[in-house]
Order: structure tokens, then C-alpha cells, then sequence
């Protein structure tokens, strides 16, 4: 009986390693599938590669399948097996977890840079008897420089309505706000990325008028010119609105990110939102002040900017003061030095003394929108938004944002907007994982003399504060710009 007894256990172990077995070739065929997974992912977007990191992993990963292969073809340490393919599985699980989660992540900050979005509406007076487009047979617009969006509004209206209108041509969209508010027009096109130009002479202008109709266009927007070498050049472009990213709007922060990745060297050039320079692509080559060009699409500021300063820019990042506030946050406040006492009317006179400031989010708006109350007025302003770009960048060179830099990417997602690709951003972090260390940060700024003189292209008749750029002053920052990006 005992001899029996014996046996059944005998055969008992027998089935219970031959389901081992079992086990262990399925657990190794998901270990080998999650690991090519993980690998080629980590190769593919240049993750981890950093002092031989990736290739200690891939080495470790084959190891792990090599001695796991091993020991299920001569059918030993079984139990030992199981439990290091359940280990390797389970790393392998967290690995594709974390990539697809920061690729996921970090792509969407590329989602949106391909488009500009523009709402295009019809607009009449409030008190207007007018309710719908059907009403109406013509309408007046600025067909010299928004004719591609006015007549994409006037197509649409003609496929969605069945309405023919037609179009009374009128030099701005200023002029065509005065003339409905005067009753010469009963219908007007606006493009809601002008509206900030009427709302500077007319403040309450929203309330005067109504839209009747709506639609939105967009625009497609050129893709990064890849930097070669060490160097390159990143436009940050801050616009004045809330809201989506990529609604076109004009560009108050004009900063140029010269980096030298082998020098560590980074030159923020600020060209002041009132430079009278030619505005390229919608504006026609016709001079205004810079601002206006982020009315035509990020592309036209780029473009602006390339012909300025005879360069390429290779990457642009924006961001309006949404994603401004956010990303102080995420970095705990800010360090700046004033150097200019201040109150600011745009923080609910917040007193801002000279000397070293911690800056929350609030106050580091307020900080960089006050121009009025600064001794160089608008200069003044660009120079603070240096020091704050400086600021960020010494945050997120830091080891503690490097470690939680997936956190700092998703809290951005939806409110910056940039073509730079992934395997960029990531080759960015490679390298300062491998080297250490911060930046040297310098900032220049682009000088003139302020006119009032000066026509402006988008608003025609209006007398406005321009800077006539100083030619002098334009070698000598595209001098320090060619000398960064040579690393000299």
C-alpha cells in the first residue's frame, strides 16, 4: 500500500513539472514579445541613451532570455525559471507602460503644431433686426490682406446656408468695425484673431456687435527644419490670449533660444513686440510691428524672424498665459533678480521690490506683463521675460525636474504647442543626464527709437507706438547669435 501511495506521488511531481514546464515556455513567450517591445521603443525614440544605459538594458534583457532558454531546454531549475521570467515579465510590463505613456504624452505636444485654427464669423450690430446670414446679401471685409479666409468664409456660407454674398472690400478689419458701428455696412467678416486690434481702440467692442454666423479654418504650418550639429535655434513665441493653443493670435513674447548643446551655452534674443519689420507671408512683406505677425499663423512670426535676422529656426515652442501660469506651478516657483522697482497694474498693484524674488505663478505673470510702470517701457518688459525664460530653464536643467520630467511634460500637454520632435526632446534630456551641469544662459535684446509716425499694414490710419530698428544693434545681435550656434 505504501509502495502504491509512493508511486501516485511520484506521478503527482511528474505532472506538476510537466505543467511547470508548460508555463515557463508560455511566460518565456511574453517575456521575449514584452522585452522586443520595450527595446524597440527604447531604440526608437533614443530613450535612456545615456552613459551606456540602453545597452546595459538590452544586454541584461538578453541575458535574461538566454539563461531562461537555457534552463527550460535542459528542464532544470524549474521553479527558479518561473520566477525569473514572472520578474523579467513584470519589469517588461512597466517598461512599455512608461514609454508609451511618455511618447503618448510628449507627442501631443506635437498634435497641434502642424494647424493654425482661425474663427471666421459674421458680425452685425447688437440691436440689429438681422439674425441670420440668410438675411443678408453682401458683407464688407478686408480682402487685400485676410482674402484667403474671408473667401473660405463666403464658400462656406454659399455650401452650408445656400446664400450668395457678395463682398465690399474695405482696407482693414478696424475700418469695417467702424463702418458697421457707423451704419454704413449692415454685415461684417471678422477674423476672431483681429479682434484684438479692435478691442485696442474699442474696448467694449464684443458688446456692440453679434455674430451670426461662425466657422472655423485651418491652416497647415510648416514642419521643423532638424538642427545639425550641435547648434540650433528655438523660437518661443508667447501669445496674448487664453484658451486653445493654436488659435492664432499676436505674439507679445518674441524669443530666440540660440543652444549649443556640446558649449552649454544658451543666448535668449528678444525682439520687442513693437519692431517695425516686414511681416512675412499673410502681411505681405509690408512693414508693421512684430506682433501682428502671430495674427497670420506661427508660420508668418517664424518666417518674420528668419528674414530679420538671416537665419534658420529650427524648432518653436508656444505658449500663451494659461500654460504660463501651469508651468510655474509645475516647477514650484521661480528665482529672478529685479533690478527695477515696481508696481504692477496687472496684478492688482502688487509691489515688486529690487533684489532676489521668488515668483509663484501669479506674480510671475504680473512680472513679465508690466511695461508701463518700467523706465524703458516695453524693452523693460522683454528683458523680465529673459530672466524668467532663464529661470525655467535652470528649473528644468535641475536634477529634481529631470527626475519628474514626465510630470512636468503632462501638465503641458494641452496648453504648449511645439513641432519639435520626440526623438529631440529626448536626445535634449540624453545629454544632460550625460554630462550634468547647467547652462550659461546670456539674453540680448534688439534696439531702436519709438515712432509714432510709422503706418501700420493691419491698421491702416491708426497712429501706433513703433520701434525703428537700429541697424547697428541688428549686426551685433546676429553677430552673438552666429557666435553661439559656432560654439565659439
Amino acid at each position: 500500500m505504501r509502495g502504491v501511495n509512493v508511486r501516485k506521488n511520484h506521478h503527482r511531481r511528474k505532472g506538476s513539472l510537466k505543467v511547470l514546464d508548460g508555463i515557463n515556455y508560455i511566460l518565456m513567450g511574453g517575456y521575449v514579445i514584452l522585452a522586443g517591445i520595450v527595446l524597440f521603443q527604447m531604440f526608437r525614440y533614443n530613450l535612456l541613451a545615456f552613459r551606456w544605459l540602453n545597452i546595459i538594458i538590452t544586454v541584461l534583457a538578453v541575458l535574461l532570455a538566454i539563461g531562461a532558454g537555457i534552463f527550460i531546454k535542459k528542464k532544470i531549475a524549474k521553479v527558479f525559471t518561473l520566477l525569473l521570467l514572472i520578474f523579467g515579465i513584470t519589469l517588461g510590463s512597466i517598461g512599455v507602460f512608461g514609454i508609451q505613456q511618455f511618447v503618448s504624452v510628449t507627442s501631443k505636444l506635437n498634435e497641434t503644431a502642424a494647424v493654425s485654427n482661425y474663427t471666421m464669423s459674421i458680425a452685425v450690430l447688437k440691436d440689429s433686426e438681422i439674425e441670420s446670414v440668410s438675411q443678408l446679401e453682401s458683407v464688407a471685409a478686408p480682402m487685400d490682406n485676410d482674402q484667403e479666409n474671408v473667401q473660405k468664409l463666403i464658400d462656406d456660407v454659399q455650401k452650408q446656408q445656400k446664400q450668395t454674398l457678395t463682398v465690399t472690400s474695405i482696407e482693414s478689419y478696424l475700418e469695417a468695425y467702424k463702418q458697421l458701428q457707423s451704419g454704413e455696412v449692415k454685415a461684417i467678416v471678422l477674423n476672431e484673431a483681429f479682434e484684438n486690434i479692435i478691442e485696442s481702440e474699442y474696448p467694449n467692442h464684443a458688446d456692440i456687435i453679434k455674430k451670426i454666423y461662425k466657422m472655423g479654418v485651418k491652416k497647415k504650418v510648416k514642419g521643423p527644419k532638424v538642427s545639425k550639429g550641435n547648434g540650433m535655434t528655438i523660437y518661443v513665441s508667447g501669445i496674448d490670449t487664453y484658451g486653445p493653443i493654436n488659435s492664432a493670435s499676436r505674439s507679445d513674447v518674441n524669443i530666440l533660444m540660440t543652444v549649443n548643446t556640446d558649449t552649454k551655452d544658451v543666448l535668449l534674443t528678444t525682439t520687442p513686440r513693437d519692431s517695425y519689420v516686414p511681416i512675412a507671408d499673410g502681411g505681405n512683406n509690408q512693414y508693421d510691428k512684430l506682433t501682428h505677425a502671430g495674427m497670420y499663423g506661427v508660420d508668418a512670426s517664424i518666417h518674420t524672424l528668419e528674414n530679420l535676422y538671416g537665419i534658420d529656426i529650427n524648432y518653436y515652442a508656444r505658449l500663451n498665459f494659461t500654460s504660463f501660469l501651469k508651468l510655474i506651478d509645475l516647477l514650484g516657483g521661480i528665482d529672478v533678480y529685479n533690478d527695477q522697482e515696481f508696481n504692477a497694474h496687472t496684478n492688482n498693484g502688487k509691489h515688486y521690490p529690487v533684489g532676489m524674488l521668488h515668483l509663484n505663478s501669479k506674480d510671475a505673470l504680473g512680472f513679465v506683463r508690466e511695461r508701463y510702470a518700467l523706465a524703458d517701457g516695453d524693452r523693460d518688459r522683454g528683458r523680465n521675460q529673459q530672466k524668467v525664460i532663464t529661470a525655467i530653464i535652470q528649473k528644468l536643467t535641475s536634477a529634481e525636474v529631470l527626475a519628474n520630467y514626465s510630470a512636468v511634460i503632462q501638465g503641458l500637454q494641452e496648453s504648449v504647442q511645439t513641432n519639435m520632435p520626440v526623438e529631440v526632446m529626448t536626445d535634449l534630456v540624453n545629454r544632460q543626464l550625460e554630462t550634468g551641469g547647467k547652462y550659461g544662459v546670456q539674453s540680448q535684446d534688439l534696439k531702436g527709437t519709438g515712432r509714432m509716425d510709422l503706418p501700420s499694414y493691419a491698421m491702416p490710419g491708426s497712429q501706433l507706438y513703433m520701434m525703428e530698428v537700429s541697424q547697428e544693434s541688428l549686426a551685433s545681435v546676429k553677430a552673438a547669435m552666429t557666435s553661439v550656434l559656432k560654439g565659439e
